[in-house]
């Protein structure tokens, strides 16, 4: 096997860069399973490695000395579960953001108790049981609307285009109230605050200038909907979050428009990739799509879990050491980086007998594809399950013989990203 050199160099006496360069343009332009060998190779010999500053960084800072990669699944729970030693409010991120730009659009992800349990609690209490119940009654009715106009679009149609995007931007507007007129842009903003290293979305254009100009535009249109909410409030949860209240504490404009960004921007392109790379992988293995057809309803649990670790549509998370420690034998220092990388956890051998086979009557599968546990655990977990519980019942129901074409993918990004999928039915 060829190894991926990394940057020649170091950072302090005695510590080199890895050799397998997690860093470059270079290695997340190769496909999921030439990464995953250099994955296994981390996990098996340096589970804990060093690496250079990323290449192509948005903010680049002729200071920052490189990250620590963390590649297992164990040491990548460790650390989502000890947020007191692994702090989130220095940057989820490679680089190293300013604190103004991470509140605005990383909200409470971006943030460590006292502040990340205040915010948390009161956008929880948002969501309601009743709340809860009109979202997926919502996802089901927009599930079933998109497959018939799926089905209207006619064989060879685009499925992410056609589908997989649809639901998410539709769930999400559903629940906060976005009007029919703003939908499409704010699923374009939402796309742009994910695609600032995709040179083909970029076209050119500055990324920071196209990430600054659609934060912008989300803050504004969050602003406008907190505004007419508090004046007439109605049954959706954008009317719920501006006046929930949890021991006399209120969401501010600002935490408001953060969390909307945040929404936005997670529940957007998270589940647009789990449906789209979970449709190939039904296609490609006709075996595990006929056991889970036999017996739909009792099936599609642990098969939603498995298209989560399939797909792990969230490639890497930051965290930042806030005390000396150790982790997988190496000493890391107070204020160093600390990246999670959730793809190989979830391909981890020591955790999942197989991880190669797409298998969805795995269980136990004690995935990492909603985080490793803690504080930081995902939020809308529950919604992402109930979008492809749904998706997939009327995909299978009303289109039986569908199948993914070859898919496009987006090339050199940090997140393992399908851009366009032709369909046949």
């Amino acid at each position: 096997m060829t190894v991926m050199t990394g940057k020649s160099g170091t950072d302090k006496p005695g510590r080199a860069y890895d050799a397998i360069d997690l860093s470059s343009r270079a290695f997340w332009s190769t496909t999921a399973a030439d990464r995953e060998r250099f994955f296994a190779v981390l996990r098996a010999e340096r589970p804990v490695s060093w690496h250079s500053p990323v290449e192509d960084a948005l903010m680049p800072d002729p200071d920052d000395p490189g990250y620590w990669a963390v590649t297992r699944r164990d040491d990548i729970v460790t650390v989502g579960r000890n947020n007191e030693v692994f702090v989130s409010g220095r940057g989820v991120l490679f680089e190293n953001i300013p604190v103004e730009l991470l509140e605005a659009s990383q909200s409470f992800l971006a943030m460590d108790p006292p502040r990340h349990t205040q915010l948390r609690k009161l956008v929880s209490a948002a969501f309601t049981p009743r709340q809860v119940r009109r979202i997926e009654e919502s996802i089901k009715s927009n599930a079933k609307a998109i497959v018939e106009e799926l089905r209207a679009a006619g064989s060879g149609a685009d499925f992410v285009d056609r589908c997989a995007k649809q639901l998410p931007i539709r769930t999400l507007s559903d629940m906060v109230g976005i009007p029919e007129s703003e939908r499409q842009r704010v699923a374009h903003a939402a796309d742009a605050l994910v695609s600032w290293a995709d040179p083909v979305y970029l076209d050119g254009r500055n990324p920071l200038e196209v990430l600054v100009e659609n934060q912008v535009y989300l803050h504004q249109v969050a602003g406008t909907l907190a505004a007419e909410r508090r004046e007439h409030p109605g049954d959706d949860l954008f009317s719920a979050l501006v006046n929930a209240e949890v021991d006399g504490d209120r969401l501010s404009d600002a935490d408001v428009a953060a969390f909307f960004v945040l929404v936005a921007v997670a529940g957007n392109d998270t589940t647009r990739q789990t449906t789209s790379h979970a449709m190939k992988a039904l296609t490609d293995f006709p075996e595990q799509r006929a056991w889970l057809v036999e017996d739909f309803d009792n099936r599609i649990g642990t098969a939603v879990e498995e298209f989560v670790r399939w797909a792990t549509p969230v490639m890497t998370f930051r965290r930042t050491a806030a005390t000396d420690v150790e982790l997988g034998g190496q000493k890391i220092l107070a204020g160093e980086k600390v990246v999670l990388f959730y793809p190989s956890g979830n391909w981890d051998t020591e955790a999942f007998s197989h991880p190669e086979r797409f298998d969805l009557s795995r269980y136990p599968n004690p995935h990492v594809g909603f985080g490793g546990g803690g504080v930081h655990f995902c939020l809308g977990a529950h919604v992402a399950r109930a979008q492809l519980r749904a998706i997939f019942g009327e995909l299978l129901t009303q289109l039986p013989g569908i199948h993914a074409g070859d898919a496009a993918y987006v090339p050199g990004n940090f997140i393992h990203a399908i851009r366009s999928m032709p369909c046949a039915f």
